[in-house]
């Protein structure tokens, strides 16, 4: 019988966990490797020290975080009218919005964020990312899984799925959890199963949220972790026992390392679904009323609150898609994608400045909030030296406006990128696009692949470890790490 026959629905993906994690060999994967251990094997073998032995033998190195909230402005904002304001450029070029001094001299941001204004120290701003890739889908893909341009579109596991592999919580928690998924059906975003066949199901994200079901309705409530109906807690409690004693071979689980690492998932698993750890951390409703306000009520504040509540309870990596919730007007999602400002979406008299479901002026002021929110609660907690923020578009908005001068179009050569806390230097920025924000001027080009290297190595896994299948095929990311953003 297998394994996920044996739960009900409501836990079903959860058993199909623990049942991938007793068939893949995933759990037994070797560690990274040197170059120079590579020249010493022949030499080993002479002596009895077998490659696996020898890569075993690879010593940890220290994470500067404990965690990321990782937000993903699916769409691509414009970095003009963000991050890097262009007042000298041209009209057609700098649009509306008036640059304004921050904490930070000589740094500037436009007057829509004039609370994280207020908070430059405390991030830093990388103006040079840059790759090749104007596409949604494979640039999407790059940014969610870290790999250069060209990638295979899915085959290459998630930033999140690996941290939870490399990284995996202690805690009675999931290592990685994706708030509010992206709309499907379109062709703007990557499939959710990116790379599992290489790092196993068990690494795949929790996921929570989708359009109207998210936790700034009032009567949201986290239902995964629920049995199904007529279901109590002591069949319950029998059902996961049995599935705890099937074995998935004629060896006895406890003789072998796939076996030991099957019953660790299980028993996590388990108190996931009887546990109560799990549905607290989810649960907003233990937050005050004024912190919740101070987020906002709005799904990218709530979720962003939400993901602050979850890493605290020990997860490794919360994806926050970052959809501010309904625009004016409407009573169901046009689109998740709020960022992507094409001119042709818009009619006579409006802009991607106005307050419809792709405008900035209903957008923007949804992201200083949350964020500014997220930066101040993590400082007062404690949490900020120990968790990653990172926020980033697959691409930047085009200098000059499309069409007839309402939107701006995909430009991936110039664009920038928030990252603060977990050992992040506060107050600075990195690199520099041109007059016109349409080319890096100064500092090295960030790619999606050195961009999640710098988040690799935040988090203490470096990116030439190795893995899959045969626990060496593949590198955790090619991209360089952005040493010089640390303090």
């Amino acid at each position: 019988m297998r394994a996920s026959t044996i739960l009900v629905p409501g836990i079903v993906s959860v058993a199909r966990r623990v049942e991938n994690a007793c068939t893949m060999s995933t759990f037994w994967e070797l560690p990274r490797v040197s170059r120079r251990q590579l020249i010493q094997v022949g030499a080993a073998g002479v002596f009895g020290l077998t490659l696996p032995r020898l890569l075993q033998a690879s010593a940890p190195t220290t994470a500067r975080a404990r965690s990321c909230i990782f937000i993903v402005l699916s769409g691509g904002p414009s970095h003009i009218d963000t991050w890097d304001p262009k007042p000298a450029a041209a009209e057609e070029i700098r649009g509306p919005y008036q640059p304004i001094a921050t904490a930070t001299p000589g740094v500037f941001l436009t007057d829509m964020f004039p609370e994280m204004a207020k908070r430059t120290e405390q991030y830093c701003l990388v103006r040079s990312m840059s790759h090749s890739d104007s596409v949604h889908v494979t640039a999407a893909h790059t940014m969610l899984s870290g790999q250069p341009d060209g990638s295979p579109t899915n085959d290459s596991p998630f930033i999140g799925s690996l941290v939870s592999k490399f990284r995996p919580t202690d805690a009675n928690m999931p290592s990685h959890v994706w708030l509010h998924n992206m709309k499907t059906g379109t062709n703007k975003v990557p499939r959710y199963n990116n790379g599992l066949n290489r790092v196993g199901q068990a690494h795949a994200p929790v996921r929570i949220g989708y359009e109207l079901d998210n936790p700034s309705v009032p009567d949201f409530r986290v239902r995964e972790f629920d049995p199904p109906e007529g279901i109590d807690r002591l069949r319950m409690q029998e059902r996961l026992d049995l599935l705890g004693s099937i074995q998935p071979s004629g060896v006895p689980l406890s003789e072998t390392t796939v076996g030991e690492s099957y019953r660790t998932f299980y028993e996590r698993a388990r108190d996931l679904v009887t546990g109560h750890d799990a549905r607290q951390a989810f649960d907003l409703r233990y937050e005050p009323e004024s912190l919740r306000n101070k987020y906002g009520r709005h799904p990218l504040g709530q979720y962003t609150l939400m993901a602050r509540r979850l890493i605290q309870a020990g997860v490794r990596l919360v994806t926050v898609t970052g959809w501010p919730g309904l625009a004016p007007g409407e009573t169901e999602p046009t689109v998740t994608q709020v960022w992507d400002t094409h001119d042709s979406y818009y009619s006579a008299g409006e802009t991607m400045f106005g307050n419809g479901p792709y405008g900035m002026q209903w957008a923007f002021p949804r992201l200083d909030q949350a964020l500014s929110a997220l930066i101040d609660d993590l400082s007062q907690t404690g949490m900020l030296d120990e968790t990653l923020v990172a926020v980033v578009g697959e691409f930047g908005r085009t200098p000059k406006f499309e069409g007839e001068g309402r939107g701006r179009g995909h430009w991936p050569h110039a664009y920038t990128a928030l990252l603060a806390g977990g050992g992040i230097r506060g107050g600075t920025v990195y690199g520099a696009s041109d007059r016109d924000g349409g080319y890096v001027a100064s500092g090295r080009t960030v790619s999606h692949a050195d961009f999640a290297a710098t988040l690799f190595h935040a988090l203490g896994i470096p990116p030439e470890t190795r893995y899959g299948p045969d626990g060496f095929s593949f590198r955790v990311s090619e991209g360089q790490p952005l040493y010089d953003v640390f303090g």
